[in-house]
């Protein structure tokens, strides 16, 4: 059984039955039956069932919402943004079902066209950090391309999940469409990858992890897709508009705790305004709301268990300088916003994932070093640049090796737009416009005209 625990409180919300190798076997067999008949079904009744599944969601935003707060502690805006983010997955992959379009290629002595056909059943295996959208994200266009999908929700944060499978089927869905298997992942994780009913495999966790499952998937040639770690860089030029800078410093490594891979840990200052920019950034960093996720004026919750919490202050040695807000004290898995200077830019927490509330600050001298300090990781997920000055915000885009980033903001992710890694921070890309096609097949049929 697994033990869903609330982070706020370390209170036991409930237990629910992990799933077994045999459990994900017979999963296989129901969802390959749903599949075939889902692939058959016109373009446009698969469409309107996952704009009913959408519809569905919307009208429990609120339930889902409150679930994802009591087993993931989230604060209760991020954990409302989340439940309705899933619906617009769900809307947005429904409007690709009628476009999955194929091609005609002029070819002598005859038709040649391309089709796009459903891979089969995929298997989603997500994290703990952003429970509900981040299996949308595999979810909503996998069903949407025609496939069936198994999702295995982490160990720590099945609820949701399973509340959504539930709306799923109230939505009209098919029985064993799409299925949620909560375990481990050493079994019910494992018995996904391996299996070889499974023709794809969606990963979101740590990079570790992620090496593991793509050398698993390699021995079947398995498609992979893998959304790993990041240790971003939030690069601050100094002629850039400082306050504003400072000012939204804190939430871009604050949000959900610091359990995201996109959180901008490694804030690089150039020099000649450092010290002001520290100036402006401690009263932000104090002024941060901790508390009770369910208070709409709380800005960031616990860490989602005592293990992480653990992970976390490792990284912060009695012996670093640096800025402290408040947490509060007794159950529950709190960290204070911590920000840490004066640290050599090779220290373990100024390169490493540390995925908790703790950001560094380094200074650099002019663009080249900080073009150097940016890319000094394994990693290459999101960034962001603050400049006032076009070409310079153009040539680090251009400089910096990550999958996403952004300029004069902090903001990442679109279910509109392309999201993914460089380097050890993934492989492949999700979300955005082509987000059906990573889940099809394409295959080539030329017609001959000649007699």
């Amino acid at each position: 059984m697994l033990q869903v625990l609330n982070p706020a409180t370390e209170e036991l919300v409930a237990t629910v039955p992990a799933a077994t190798a045999a459990d994900v076997d017979a999963a296989v067999a129901r969802a390959t039956a749903a599949q075939r008949g889902w692939a058959a079904a016109a373009p446009a009744d698969r469409a309107r069932l996952l704009r009913r599944f959408a519809a569905v969601v919307d009208e429990h935003v609120e339930e889902l919402a409150r679930l994802e707060v009591t087993e993931a502690g989230h604060t209760l805006g991020n954990a409302r943004w989340e439940a309705g983010n899933v619906r617009d997955l769900l809307d947005f992959a429904a409007g690709g079902v009628e476009r999955l379009n194929g091609r005609q290629i002029p070819v002598a002595g005859g038709l040649d066209v391309t089709i796009l056909e459903p891979l089969g059943v995929v298997g989603v295996i997500a994290p703990w950090n952003f429970p509900m959208p981040i299996a949308a994200w595999a979810t909503a266009p996998a069903l949407a391309a025609g496939n069936a999908v198994l999702l295995k929700p982490a160990e720590t944060t099945p609820l949701t999940a399973l509340r959504l499978a539930e709306l799923a089927l109230e939505a009209g869905l098919p029985e064993g469409l799409f299925q949620v298997l909560p375990g481990t992942g050493p079994v019910a994780g494992n018995a996904l990858v391996e299996h070889p009913g499974i023709a794809k495999i969606v990963f979101t966790g740590s990079t570790r992890v992620g090496k593991s499952i793509m050398a698993k998937c390699a021995d079947q040639v398995k498609r992979l897709t893998l959304e790993l770690g990041g240790k971003s860089p939030n690069i601050v030029f100094a002629d850039a508009d400082i306050e504003a800078a400072a000012a939204a410093a804190p939430m871009a490594f604050l949000d959900n705790s610091g359990q995201d891979c996109c959180a901008r840990t490694r804030i690089l200052v150039e020099r000649s305004a450092y010290d002001r920019f520290l100036e402006l950034l401690t009263p932000a960093i104090e002024e941060i709301v901790v508390g009770d996720p369910l208070d709409e004026r709380t800005q960031m919750g616990p860490l989602i268990s005592r293990a992480q919490l653990d992970r976390v202050r490792s990284y912060v040695t009695e012996d670093l300088q640096g800025i402290r807000g408040k947490a509060p004290e007794g159950p529950g898995f709190w960290f204070p916003p911590t920000v840490l200077t004066g640290v050599p830019e090779d220290a373990p927490c100024a390169v490493e994932e540390v995925f908790g509330p703790v950001a560094v600050v380094l200074p650099f001298d002019d663009e080249a070093d900080a073009i150097r300090l940016a890319n000094a990781t394994e990693y290459g997920l999101s960034g962001s640049i603050w400049t006032r000055d076009v070409g310079r915000a153009l040539r680090a885009s251009r400089a910096v090796r990550a999958g996403n980033l952004s300029v004069n903001s902090h903001s990442s992710v679109r279910y509109w737009t392309p999201f993914g890694g460089y380097r050890q921070s993934g492989l492949g890309r999700e979300l955005g416009p082509d987000a059906l096609t990573a889940f099809t097949e394409t295959k080539n049929v030329f017609i001959s005209t000649e007699a």
